[in-house]
């Protein structure tokens, strides 16, 4: 039989061994964002999925997430800086002379949206799945509209940006995330536990 020092240290293990796996529990969920409801696709999404059918192929898919190998993370820090190096910001309204248009910057100039839709084209074309890159539309630090990619790994969520020329887990960004695509259907949008409005207007990072 235990005598009571006995069952008050058992008693003391088993709390902390119930504590620590509910802070292990947390920190395993707060590597992934929380998925609500569908909402709606942001300003721009339909009328650039109309001028290029084939970035927005539809249909349902099976959600897949990337191995993160060391060479999978170094993919993704060339493909995050050779873009942002080599894309120079520019607002749709000098840009195009309207206030939000999305499209690839093949002429070299575009705004945040332009930058994610081009990172996500060079990943997809080197072989990684469309359902781990998932255009996100975010609060930036001045609590403007901006647009990152997310990329989904098995080793929590990281972001591209051009405002970060490193690649760095969602919460390390500072950023309200708002919505995203869909794992199961890049043309359907998911709110991230806020649905307040936000359109990707955000000015690129100024070098």
């Amino acid at each position: 039989m235990f005598g009571s020092r006995g069952l008050r240290t058992g008693l003391l293990i088993a709390t902390t061994l119930v504590a620590m796996s509910a802070t292990v529990q947390a920190a395993e969920k707060v590597r992934y964002a929380s998925i609500g409801d569908t909402t709606r696709a942001p300003i721009g999404w339909v009328e650039f999925c109309a001028d290029n059918p084939i970035e927005c192929r539809g249909g349902r898919t099976q959600a897949r997430d990337i191995v993160l190998t060391q060479t999978a993370w170094q993919d993704l820090l060339k493909v995050n800086r050779w873009v942002n190096d080599n894309v120079k910001p520019l607002t749709d309204m000098d840009h195009w002379g309207v206030v939000e248009k999305w499209s690839l910057p093949t002429d070299g100039y575009g705004d945040c949206e332009d930058y994610v839709l081009l990172k996500r084209k060079m990943l997809v074309d080197a072989g990684w799945p469309r359902e781990a890159l998932l255009i996100t539309v975010v609060r930036d630090k001045k609590n403007e509209g901006h647009a990152v990619l997310t990329v989904k790994t098995d080793k929590g969520e990281f972001i591209l940006d051009n405002q970060n020329e490193d690649v760095v887990a969602w919460t390390e960004t500072g950023y309200r995330f708002v919505k995203r695509q869909s794992q199961t259907d890049a043309n359907e949008w998911v709110a991230l536990g806020d649905n307040r409005p936000a359109v990707a207007t955000a000015s690129a990072q100024q070098r």
